[in-house]
């Protein structure tokens, strides 16, 4: 069985078994997935096409909020340059749940296939080592054929609501734009441009709220590292897969068969990680509509389309769901979009970006739910703060009375107790008066 394994699949158990994840075929197979329906180079029409859109996107957003432009190049990809450019980030995002998945594939195949591997020490470790490979690579499939599927789908960098790219910018790709057009009663020029409305309102905030990009990474890392599996349900999921197989592992992965359990920790995670990508999407909804509505006659349309595809999920929310156990949707972007409005009719698009300023100022579950009475929460807490520094520094003050007022008494003290010279012998042999 070993040699048939050895010969069918080569290339899988070459690959290397220190990594979770064998990004050889992952690289490999979401570039043959995102060209399948064809991939034409990007054409000079199309790079005009494209920075036209976002010359017009930068020029209304400077009207429609304070941040400024992110800068950076514009990008006119293929699909298969977006697969290209934006792997790096999802070897970031996979890899940490992709260990504890080949440790459990490891255990459970082991012990549903004892023939595969023979007995002995030496041939256990050998049978691990080759199904460590080959469950990187099942999961370097995986990661491909999510990858190269978004590749046919994503319309820019930023469409997850996590930016795929390290340094500023914003991208569009020329075919999905097209093929999203064609579907839709509006104007291709239309679309184009609020898409890049979109992509450069997330540009601009991923760039000039410089925590953000570090907070929502830091929490799908954080909750990715703590993922364990409950390896019953696997041991019983994999009873009927051919460990020499595989597809059939690919196929058992993609359906699923991993049960992560989630401890409180990570689901106070889950619930911060939903809050902010509603936060941004809500956002980056309500600054792209104020920027288009003067000039493009279908934004309502347009608006309520990008809503029902961000809330109903698509591939890259089934993505995450898959590989790491998140759902990146942001459920709650209508309630984050009527919060900004509140936030912005209440004081002010000034007031709206300093919300931005940091982290702690974020909006909560609970302003989500009620947005109206989001300023009155905002004045409460500033007043409880205000009577928190208030009643310190008036513990600070007293403190300092209690220091002065000790050294007054110690100096009138020492004024007051009779000097080593007021007593000190006046010559050889004389003794110092004494209190009697």
């Amino acid at each position: 069985a070993l040699e048939q394994v050895l010969g069918q699949n080569k290339r899988v158990l070459d690959s290397s078994a220190d990594e979770p994840v064998n990004w050889e075929i992952a690289h490999d197979l979401a570039r043959q997935v995102a060209v399948a329906e064809g991939d034409p180079s990007v054409s000079d029409t199309d790079r005009r096409e494209v920075s036209a859109a976002f010359s017009a996107a930068e020029t209304w957003l400077d009207t429609a909020t304070d941040l400024p432009a992110g800068g950076g190049p514009v990008r006119v990809w293929s699909r298969s340059e977006w697969v290209e450019q934006t792997m790096p980030r999802w070897r970031t995002l996979a890899e940490p749940v992709a260990g504890s998945v080949a440790d459990a594939l490891v255990a459970a195949l082991r012990t549903q296939a004892p023939e595969v591997f023979g007995a002995g020490e030496v041939a256990g470790e050998v049978g691990g080592q080759m199904m460590r490979q080959l469950g990187s690579a099942v999961f370097g499939m995986q990661v491909g054929q999510a990858t190269g599927t978004l590749a046919r789908e994503v319309f820019g960098s930023t469409d997850i609501g996590l930016p795929l790219l390290d340094g500023p910018g914003v991208a569009l790709v020329p075919r999905n734009v097209d093929e999203f057009a064609a579907g839709l009663d509006v104007p291709v020029d239309e679309v184009r441009i609020f898409l890049a409305l979109r992509e450069a309102a997330h540009a601009r905030l991923f760039t000039h709220v410089t925590w953000l990009r570090s907070h929502l990474l830091g929490i799908v890392e954080a909750y990715a590292q703590g993922i364990t599996i409950d390896m019953d349900s696997l041991e019983e999921s994999v009873r009927s897969i051919d460990p020499t197989d595989p597809e059939a592992l690919r196929s058992a992965l993609s359906d699923g068969v991993f049960s992560i359990d989630t401890t409180p920790q990570q689901d106070a995670a889950l619930v911060r990680l939903e809050t902010a990508l509603a936060l941004v999407e809500g956002w980056v909804d309500e600054v792209t509509a104020a920027a288009a509505e003067p000039h493009l006659p279908h934004t309502a349309a347009l608006r309520e389309m990008m809503r029902r595809r961000r809330a109903a999920g698509g591939p890259a929310e089934d993505t995450f769901k898959t590989l790491v156990g998140l759902e990146l949707r942001p459920r709650r972007s209508r309630d984050a979009a009527r919060l900004w409005a509140q936030i912005a009719a209440d004081g002010g698009r000034s007031a709206r970006e300093a919300v931005w300023d940091h982290p702690d100022l974020l909006p909560g579950p609970e302003d989500l739910d009620d947005p109206a009475g989001y300023a009155a929460r905002r004045a409460a807490a500033r007043d409880e703060h205000a009577d928190v520094d208030a009643a310190l520094a008036a513990i600070f003050e007293a403190a300092d009375d209690e220091v002065g007022d000790d050294g007054a008494t110690d100096g009138a003290t020492d004024d007051a107790a009779p000097s080593a010279t007021d007593h000190a012998p006046e010559g050889p042999g004389e003794e110092p008066d004494r209190p009697d």
